[in-house]
């Protein structure tokens, strides 16, 4: 039995005019770990040709070996963490995508999802392309090998002209790096500079582990060219729309010691918490956090209502993974091989519980009656989101509707499943207003209004969303 929560998407970054760039990049991709397990890869260009390597694995395993960095010559380089949203978790579709074209090699990173891949791929298909892997990014490189603009600038601009969704690019030849938002925004990506060196991220957090100085925030819609000069170039290649960013990155996929879309995480899930405590305060004995991206919201809620925060569940870090549940059945083994509560803490309490997100209900029901047997006298759950009734289609892996339990039973339904005296999410008004920005957010996951028209989910299987076959039985 696997637990379930949304899946992070990926992580990009590179460095562009440093001397140690392999080795950088590595570390920014350790930072960047939290949004992508399952592959990693670096590409490095020595002004002559590209080198690559990735594997399917962790960052530390799969760059566990020091004269892996002698592959890696030059002083730019991109990597990329992945989480497969699109396409099969499988070894050809690790980034960076290398490729060798008539004009040359490039290498390709990509964060987010294009929800018009299929379309765009049968065209491709139709006129004689031949497709090396099962990702939507494929699909950028085809659009760019066909363009029939002259620089290199001109038909990345072409080609992305052509698609539609989320996206956070890298691109890196021997000569150049170019970095690119999407025009809604809807993933975060930061410019640093160290030293003569320009560094792109997803998050600022990779930034600090390097040393670099943060600069800002790439726009929506601009295009950052880094040339061997030193100089960077900024573009706005895309007609100009209302951005609108994912809010659920505030409230779980991005470090809480990251900045993006001009705030700090950490600041913003502990005011979520705060704004939580004022809509859905309950008599309690003693505030908790599901661990841990629960803990900020949970200090913030205590703090407002003027209880006690404890770590009353427990973490183990070092599940892995996946792992072997015994051949005798263990009662919600997923649980609490990853959880395990303080009984000292709970037993004979008014406990609230304090997490991100319910999406099919079955972990926050074994987390409550976990709860329950530690002693816990009630079990008040909270949730520092709206609920999430609808899937994302720009980058995040999430099941389908009808496996949503917010979008087919009420908040009543939902606290009897869950077992939990009482149940209060935060108001999707409550959300945005925490975040203390002013702008328009894509909130799809709560209110299922798609900043961007899509095929029906039946049409649009590159998604990998539709087919996931985890078992999620209650013992």
């Amino acid at each position: 039995m696997k637990l379930f929560r949304p899946e992070e998407e990926c992580g990009v970054f590179g460095i562009y005019g440093h001397p140690e760039a392999a080795n950088l990049t590595y570390l920014g991709l350790y930072a960047l770990q939290h949004r992508g397990q399952e592959s990693c890869g670096i590409v490095s260009s020595d002004g002559s040709g590209l080198h690559a390597h990735k594997r399917m694995g962790l960052v530390a395993d799969v760059f566990g070996n020091q004269k892996v960095f002698e592959k890696l010559p030059g002083k730019s380089a991109i990597g990329h963490v992945r989480y497969s949203t699109a396409g099969a978790s499988v070894e050809k579709n690790v980034q960076p995508i290398m490729v060798d074209y008539s004009r040359g090699s490039i290498a390709v990173a990509h964060n987010g999802n294009l929800v018009n891949a299929n379309l765009l791929k049968a065209e491709l298909e139709a006129y004689g392309s031949i497709f090396q892997t099962t990702m939507d990014t494929e699909i950028i490189i085809h659009l760019l090998a066909i363009s029939r603009t002259h620089s290199l600038v001109e038909r990345i601009g072409d080609a992305l002209n052509r698609v539609k969704g989320a996206y956070c690019l890298l691109f890196l030849t021997e000569s150049r790096m170019i970095a690119v938002r999407d025009p809604h925004g809807f993933r975060p990506l930061c410019l640093g500079k160290l030293g003569d060196g320009w560094v792109v991220a997803s998050e600022s957090c990779a930034l600090d582990l390097i040393e670099a100085t943060f600069v800002r925030e790439v726009e929506p819609g601009e295009m950052l060219v880094f040339t061997k000069d030193g100089q960077m170039q900024s573009l706005f290649p895309f007609k100009k729309i209302e951005p609108t960013p994912c809010i659920f990155e505030f409230v779980y996929f991005a470090r809480p010691d990251s900045n993006i879309f001009g705030r700090n995480v950490y600041q913003v899930r502990k005011e979520l918490g705060r704004q939580l405590a004022r809509e859905y305060q309950v008599d309690a004995d003693v505030v908790i956090a599901v661990p841990d991206s629960g803990v900020p919201a949970a200090m913030g809620y205590a703090e407002q209502a003027g209880i006690p925060f404890e770590l009353g569940l427990i973490r183990n870090h070092y599940v892995g993974r996946t792992f072997i549940e015994p051949a005798q059945s263990i009662r919600h083994f997923g649980v609490k091989i990853k959880l395990n509560p303080v009984r000292e803490l709970l037993e004979g309490k008014r406990v609230v519980v304090i997490d991100d997100s319910i999406v099919r209900g079955t972990t926050s029901r074994k987390i409550v009656k976990m709860v329950r047997n530690a002693g816990a006298k009630e079990v008040h759950m909270r949730i520092s989101s709206p609920p999430t009734s609808y899937p994302c289609f720009y980058g995040i892996d999430t099941p389908n509707r009808k496996e949503l339990i917010s979008s087919s039973h009420t908040l009543d339904e939902i606290r009897r499943y869950i077992t939990a005296d009482s149940l209060g999410y935060l108001s999707e008004e409550g959300l945005i207003k925490a975040t203390g920005l002013k702008h328009s957010f894509c909130t799809a996951c709560f209110t299922g209004e798609y900043p961007i028209n899509f095929p029906m989910p039946s049409q649009v299987p590159q998604m990998g969303l539709f087919s996931k076959d985890e078992e999620y039985t209650e013992q």
